[in-house]
């Protein structure tokens, strides 16, 4: 697990280049403070920070071949790299390491652009050809860590973090107007180009080649469900099978290897085949908003060791600035808090961690899929009416739109209603229109909340409702929320998160799982909580999903902290982007308790967190050290 960062440029000296990448890699020494390496040449610069997980005396970057001809750079874990690397040196490779890395580069030599295909894990990389003086470069299917990119000013630059740009002579540091609107609704960076002006992200899934100063994008895997056939038993063992296997395969490293875990059923299950030395929790208070006494509970009867503290509301407030920071966008998911501060705790014990995060979008496991109701008589009709030809339950859906409210209406809509009618993901938080009477003008040209999900939806118009909506959540929500801050918020801290609940095997599973084994009238993530069962006590199997419970809500309502928040909505710089008189009252009356708008409150709180960090701060920052 590393930070990578480089550019492609033929207009500046090495000497130059190699000051530029040095500046690049200070920004992202977080991300990997055991080592360092560089390669500079003609059109090339490339820059690597490490943090040592396998072949900690021989894994030092970049990685040459047989004949120096091409190098490579690497974030990340490949966890069939043992078998690729046998199968490499049947066909007469010759390996310098033990090192993962060292597998790509080689399959890249035998395989081209194929390689990316038989790797299992999580990744970005780069690999650069003297001879040819292009770049190739791929990050993993799902979009486990992350990958950004500049392509201006005849220069092409790339890295792990926005950040390491902020240095560079091209990087031309602005605003994107076009990408606030989206997140007040989405609560993350919604858009193909981030909030940094022509910084993109490189797509999950996709490789990239970069020749004579043109950069293109290939997609080389993307989900394909299926709905095959067969029984609940066989649906149950093949998750099971599948999830045991996977989870022994991340536990591969040359160091110790803990666990994050949680109340819910995905770190506990995790946790439970894992075995760890370490498990890893956190809470806030003593009571709703603290998880890690229920954590403690199953590491009693696992007999593992547990690890929890408790944070206080003045800290995270203080550590807002940094979260934010570490970020490189601004993300309102409160989630990010707690997790800053549980990587902290457990990198004070391991360097790898692992987490639960990949369930829910595979298996189904949330209840904005369809499962709105509490009551068993209206989760049982409402299973029934799916059974309906697709003409029908739209037909249905639309009365159901337009009749007045009554007990469990959303979960009648929503299990026949056409998943483009009402499904965004798994975050809304202003209405599209709403927004509007916050922004100021320059900001209220975007693009759309529609056009943003239809170009997900409309690559998979004959799937079922259910499986469209894990389409959307496998392109926007995981990628663009979910993974980075689970990435950021980790390396902030120099610790690798893995994710076995993530991972391509397990992918080969759930895409096949018909969708009455993933979300039915009994429960989410049906067939995947009865495997869990195998191994779990039924009080966690069954749980329902919390997320990291954040006291968002107590915090607004304390003069303290509304102070905090005020002052910010009160500076000049806000006024830029928002009505300020109008953000001033939505805290007033929240604070009042007039309204509960604490999402849109966090929200709006979080940009301007950002903002300050990357634009005042960093100004006032650049103004000093002239």
């Amino acid at each position: 697990m590393c930070g990578i960062v480089g550019f492609v440029n033929t207009n500046y000296s090495i000497d130059e280049k190699t000051e530029q990448l040095e500046e690049m890699m200070a920004r992202i020494v977080h991300r990997g403070p055991d080592n360092t390496g560089q390669f500079v040449d003609e059109g090339v610069a490339l820059g690597f920070r490490r943090l040592s997980i396998i072949d900690l005396k021989g894994g030092n970057q970049p990685i040459f071949n047989e004949n120096d001809s091409k190098a490579i750079i690497f974030n990340g874990e490949i966890y069939n790299y043992q078998e690729l690397q046998q199968d490499l040196q049947e066909k007469g490779h010759v390996f310098k390491t033990s090192a993962d890395t060292e597998v790509i580069l080689h399959g890249y030599e035998e395989y081209g652009t194929q390689i990316v295909k038989k790797l299992r894990g999580m990744f970005t990389f780069a690999i650069w050809d003297r001879e040819k003086q292009e770049l190739f470069g791929a990050r993993d299917h799902f979009g486990i860590k992350p990958l950004y990119y500049y392509h201006k000013n005849n220069t092409f630059m790339f890295g792990s973090e926005i950040k390491s740009f902020l240095d560079h002579p091209a990087f031309e540091k602005q605003v994107n107007p076009g990408a606030l609107k989206p997140y007040m609704t989405f609560q993350y960076p919604a858009t193909d180009e981030t909030f940094f002006k022509d910084v993109y992200r490189v797509p999950e899934g996709h490789y990239f080649y970069i020749r004579n100063g043109e950069v293109t994008f290939t997609q080389y895997w993307d989900p394909e469900y299926t709905e095959e056939n067969m029984t609940e038993n066989e649906a149950v063992d093949l998750i099971d099978q599948a999830v045991q296997e996977t989870t022994n395969a991340h536990l591969v490293s040359d160091v110790e290897v803990g666990t994050f875990l949680s109340s819910g059923v995905d770190s506990s299950l995790v946790t439970t085949l894992a075995q760890p030395k370490y498990t890893f929790s956190i809470g806030f208070g003593k009571h709703t908003y603290n998880e890690s006494s229920e954590a403690k509970k199953l590491t009693d009867i696992l007999k593992l060791n547990n690890y929890s503290r408790v944070i206080e509301s003045e800290e995270a407030f203080n550590a807002f600035p940094d979260i934010q920071y570490h970020l490189d966008e601004p993300s309102s998911n409160a989630s990010c808090v707690p997790l800053y501060f549980l990587a902290k705790l457990a990198s004070e014990h391991v360097k790898v961690v692992l987490s639960g995060e990949g369930a829910d979008e595979l298996f189904a496991g949330y209840t904005e899929y369809g499962f709105s109701s509490n009551s068993k008589m209206v989760r049982v009709f409402a299973q029934g009416l799916k059974k309906l030809s697709k003409k029908s339950r739209y037909r249905l859906a639309s009365r159901l739109e337009h009749t007045g409210n009554f007990h469990g209406k959303l979960h009648l809509y929503q299990s026949v209603a056409p998943a483009e009618d009402f499904f965004i993901g798994q975050a809304k938080v202003f209405d599209e229109r709403e927004s509007d009477d916050y922004l100021q003008p320059k900001y209220q040209k975007s693009e759309s909340v529609h056009d943003i999900v239809e170009k997900q939806y409309q690559k998979v118009p004959d799937l079922p409702e259910l499986k469209k909506m894990q389409y959307l959540d496998m392109h926007q929500w995981m990628p663009k929320d979910i993974l980075l801050k689970a990435d950021k918020m980790t390396m902030a801290s120099s610790l690798e998160a893995r994710t076995p609940l993530l991972d391509i095997r397990l992918m080969e599973v759930a895409e096949k799982i018909p969708t009455k084994y993933l979300l039915n009238s009994k429960n989410t993530k049906y067939a995947f909580r009865k495997a869990a069962h195998r191994h779990l006590p039924d009080e966690w199997a069954n749980r329902k999903k919390l997320g990291f419970p954040v006291p968002i809500k107590d915090w607004l309502h304390e003069e303290q902290f509304y102070k905090q928040v005020r002052e910010v909505f009160s500076a000049n710089f806000a006024a830029e982007f928002f009505d300020q008189e109008k953000i001033l009252d939505l805290l007033d009356r929240n604070y009042q308790q007039d309204i509960d708008a604490r999402r849109r409150i966090w929200t709006l709180y979080s940009f301007l967190v950002w903002y300050k960090v990357y634009f005042v701060d960093e100004k006032q920052r650049n103004v000093q050290a002239s």
